[in-house]
């Protein structure tokens, strides 16, 4: 078996872990043809009974910025919204390959018409989903990564590095990641024994206080669906993560790796906080693009989660920058303004989106992550039972 085939045997195997019968969608982007057939061809041998695949095209999408106005690209589109129900319904699992083929594609354009394009909307819908249908979401090698990583489209490289992180060098890549999942469940247990009310990062330009909703419940590995089938929402994934309350957060974070916001490369990013909002951002490169994002609706400028990684990643052990959030938000700790998890609340997969923003939880079209861990940083919780240290310099000590 080929490094693409372990890949979309992975996907399909550990990431949505398909049964027998069921229906599977794909998101991807025409770059990955290849890997998008593997990807269909592990489902349909899984047992799916159907494979529907949404296709994605960056020069297509440019065109649509270009040409159309804030208001065209920002257009409800129901039928679109509705498709998403239907697969809900339907019981189907979700699988998304991500991956910037180009990360210069909306250099030049104007930010506000580019953090308008519609497939948020449908997005953001399917975050609302979480818990109907299983999904995972995973980083697809090309030749544009592969440039941004190496100066050169050096794709058989970026497969090295991406299958040492996807621990695809393993003999049962699935059974690998049980374990790790195991781990990590192990920590959210511990950090929901605590009963926190508060987290605080401490690192190099960063020191940033966020409250935690009443109940607030950690997440760590893999996820169990409502009929009990265990699924990886992320691969590669080191993270513990839950949401926090939307109106506390108040500090300064630096962002220490590059990222891509809307197809534009992000640089030396610092954000401040106050009340919960971000108050202002500051960038060496793509600031424009950032203040176009948070200002996409009224929850778009919080926080939606709070994550914890430590120096024991797989991600941060290969010493690169993959300068993919998915990779590189693996490395080391972050956190992310827009939609929150209803799950990262006891109970709140039953409750509506009023009644989960009673609560503090965030609701947005956008859901960006971005890292502020690494060499130095540091976490303390706090809770009835005191503060307690969880990372000291990148190092899981709880």
């Amino acid at each position: 078996m080929g490094q693409i085939e372990r890949f979309a045997d992975l996907v399909v195997r550990a990431g949505v872990n398909v049964q027998p019968g069921q229906g599977v969608v794909i998101d991807t982007d025409t770059e990955h043809l290849e890997i998008a057939r593997a990807v269909v061809e592990a489902a349909y041998r899984a047992g799916a009974s159907w494979v529907e695949t949404v296709w994605h095209d960056g020069p297509m999408q440019r065109s649509a910025v270009d040409h159309l106005s804030v208001e065209q690209l920002s257009r409800s589109r129901p039928w679109a919204l509705a498709r998403i129900e239907e697969w809900a319904a339907e019981g189907a699992a979700s699988i998304a390959l991500v991956g910037d083929a180009n990360p210069h594609l909306f250099d030049g354009a104007d930010p506000a018409k580019v953090a308008a394009r519609r497939w948020d909307e449908a997005q953001a819908r399917r975050r609302s989903l979480f818990g109907r249908m299983r999904w995972s979401v995973v980083a697809a090698p090309n030749a544009g990564w592969a440039e941004q990583i190496f100066g050169e489209p050096d794709v058989d490289r970026l497969w090295e590095a991406v299958g040492t992180a996807m621990r695809l060098d393993s003999p049962d890549p699935a059974a690998e990641w049980q374990q790790r999942s195991a781990t990590l469940a192990a920590r959210a247990r511990q950090l929901d024994a605590l009963e926190l009310t508060e987290v605080r990062y401490v690192g190099e330009g960063t020191d940033l206080t966020v409250g935690l909703p009443a109940n607030a419940r950690w997440t760590g590995g893999g996820m169990i669906d409502g009929d009990g089938i265990p699924y990886m929402p992320n691969i590669p994934t080191e993270e513990v993560f839950t949401s926090p309350d939307r109106h506390r957060a108040d500090g300064t974070i630096r962002v220490t790796k590059p990222m891509v916001i809307l197809g534009q490369l992000v640089t030396g990013l610092k954000v401040d906080f106050k009340d919960g909002k971000i108050i202002d951002a500051y960038a060496d490169e793509g600031a424009d693009v950032v203040k176009a994002q948070i200002a996409t609706d009224e929850g778009s400028s919080r926080l939606g989660e709070v994550s914890l990684v430590d120096r024991d990643s797989r991600i941060a052990k290969a010493g690169i920058v993959f300068r993919n959030t998915l990779f590189d938000e693996n490395a080391g700790c972050h956190v992310a303004w827009g939609q929150s998890f209803p799950f990262a609340v006891e109970g709140g997969m039953g409750l509506s989106e009023e009644e989960r923003k009673e609560l503090g939880l965030n609701v947005s079209a956008v859901h960006t992550d971005v890292v502020i861990g690494g060499d130095g940083i540091t976490v303390t919780g706090t809770g009835p039972k005191g503060t307690v240290e969880i990372i000291r310099d990148d190092e899981w000590v709880l």
